[in-house]
């Protein structure tokens, strides 16, 4: 224990200063590792749309070894689930559909996968506008496309 000048006993702590300095350097450390971890979380979205465009690929691969063609574009994804009623209708279209989801899963931010086909870079192109939902983009925003998978 320390003692001032009188002989009393002095508790010793720590100064605004210190305190201050600690905060500073605890807010550096947070916005470090917060920066780290939302740049994470869109890698791992990014990299669950290709993982879908992968099962969408297998599964539209399917559907053409059974019908001998691609859903049409006005027919879309939703032809993996249900037959389409629509457009050139599927000869042997495969009960229970051709993925496990009872609907057309959307991207990882919330929006509608765009299928054309055929396609302009293969037999049938699936692309994700990513974070912005819009065409183009950079970073969060830009877009995922089945092409770039392979």
């Amino acid at each position: 224990m320390l003692k001032n000048k009188r002989g009393q006993e002095r508790q010793r702590g720590f100064t605004l200063l210190e305190l201050m300095v600690v905060i500073v350097i605890l807010g550096i450390l947070a916005s470090y590792v917060g920066v780290k971890i939302i740049w994470r979380t869109e890698e791992a979205k990014v990299q669950a749309a290709r993982i879908q465009m992968e099962a969408f690929s297998s599964a539209l691969k399917q559907y053409r070894l059974d019908n001998g063609v691609y859903p049409g574009t006005e027919q879309g994804l939703p032809a993996l689930v249900e037959p389409p009623s629509t457009g050139q209708t599927p000869k042997k279209w495969q009960k229970g559909g051709y993925i496990e989801s009872k609907t057309v899963p959307k991207d990882p931010w919330g929006n509608d996968y765009v299928y054309v086909s055929p396609g302009t870079h293969d037999d049938f192109d699936v692309t994700s506008y990513g974070a912005d939902g819009q065409p183009g983009g950079d970073e969060y925003d830009t877009d995922i496309n089945s092409w770039d998978t392979k």
